[in-house]
């Protein structure tokens, strides 16, 4: 009995994994992972993460930085356990909709979207406050409107999704 119930439990840990995405965003890490599997193996080993540095045009990737990439894996890196670290990382995102509540805090009308100097103000003058150049960089990837507005349902929906809505 001992054997079959050892085997479920690692079948059901698999699943798991696969049932914390959706079926998409499943698609997409396996395009990254087949992209990342160099020598196409299955497996994602230090040479694979090496090459796909030197892909990616940083060619001075030291042994010590990758030696300690690799042991953030719970052994070798197949397609389940690269979706489980993945799992992990984001485990503890909170959900879309409390990130929204967040912001319209803010946005008392409902609009969607908060004036970009507001923005800036807080994020550099309360708690974790951040930088300058930390909020540029978040203003570079999330651009502001015309008149000035970051659309927060937008960033949001890319912070816990990945990518930009569709135009409704």
């Amino acid at each position: 009995m001992a054997p079959k119930k050892a085997k479920k439990k690692t079948a059901d840990a698999g699943s798991n994994v696969f049932s914390m995405f959706e079926q998409s965003q499943i698609q997409e890490f396996k395009e990254a992972f087949t992209i990342m599997d160099q020598n196409r193996d299955g497996i994602i080993d230090k040479g694979d993460l090496r090459d796909t540095y030197a892909a990616l045009g940083r060619l001075n990737v030291g042994n010590d930085e990758l030696d300690e990439m690799m042991k953030e894996a719970s052994g070798p890196i197949n397609f389940t356990i690269f979706l489980a670290m993945f799992g992990e990382k984001l485990k503890g995102t909170d959900p879309e909709e409390t990130i929204l509540n967040a912001f319209k805090l803010f946005d008392p009308e409902g609009k969607g979207v908060l004036r970009g100097e507001d923005i800036k103000y807080c994020l550099m003058s309360q708690a974790d406050k951040f930088t300058e150049d930390e909020v540029n960089q978040m203003f570079t990837n999330f651009p502001l409107d015309v008149a000035g507005n970051l659309d927060y349902t937008n960033l949001c929906y890319v912070i816990t999704h990945g990518e930009d809505k569709e135009p409704e």
